[in-house]
């Protein structure tokens, strides 16, 4: 039996939290309200939820300070509820982490919709931490439990920090990871670098790992935002 699915509502509008509450309990969520930024972080802290459903404008602790908070801790997927819809706006929501956007005022089973969608997405996104993971009939393959990499059944001599970000990427295939995402998540917290120290980092690992470098097919950029993996699982 799968897990009850579980919706952080952070909203400083009671009324339209309450309208949200009601939509997702209907659809079988479990579902908890946060009228602040600091709510938000101390609800999330508590109880990981499947999902947020944030709002940009809060006064205080901004929507977007609570995303890029939780974007160091957590790849949670996070829908932004905003008046803004200029596609400056929404670029910005998600260079720091966001999974889709809603505009308001905005159609409570519209949003639901978007959830179910976001949820699925994130479901078939991550890869499953297997002992061995294999891409492009055994051209590349992730052994989890010896930590290597095997290029054409050649040992490649990843460095840890390639080894963590390789990993981290191949994790979610298909998820647009920024520069400070990888950090976070790969190189963890105590880093104290340059966000652009990542594209060193991924240039030595397409030197590596891609038959061709200046066309990678592993490491893919996503321009304006940072890389993403474009392996395919055999």
């Amino acid at each position: 039996m799968s897990a009850k699915k579980s919706v952080l509502i952070v909203d400083d509008e009671k009324k339209i939290a309450e309208v949200m509450r009601s939509y997702f309990e209907n659809a079988g969520y479990d579902v908890e309200i946060a009228h602040s930024g600091t709510e938000a972080i101390n609800a999330f802290e508590h109880r990981t939820p499947s999902l947020i459903v944030l709002d940009l404008m809060m006064p205080g602790m901004s929507g977007e300070e609570v995303c890029k908070t939780i974007r160091k801790r957590s790849c949670v997927p996070i829908i932004m509820l905003t008046a803004k819809s200029e596609e400056e706006s929404v670029l910005q929501g998600f260079g720091i982490g966001a999974d889709d956007y809603v505009p308001k005022p905005f159609s409570p089973r519209q949003l639901l919709a978007r959830a179910d969608a976001v949820l699925r997405r994130a479901s078939a996104d991550a890869v499953p931490v297997a002992d061995e993971i294999s891409y492009n009939d055994g051209e590349l393959v992730l052994d989890n439990l010896r930590h290597e990499v095997r290029k054409n059944g050649v040992n490649v001599r990843l460095t840890p920090k390639e080894y963590n970000i390789l990993m981290t990427m191949a994790r979610y295939p298909t998820k647009a990871f920024t520069r400070d995402e990888l950090i976070d998540f790969a190189l963890g917290s105590e880093f104290a670098g340059f966000d652009r120290v990542i594209d060193t980092h991924v240039k030595n690992i397409r030197q590596k790992i891609e038959t061709d470098p200046k066309s990678p097919k592993y490491i893919i950029t996503v321009h304006g935002l940072g890389y993403r993996f474009g392996g395919d699982i055999l």
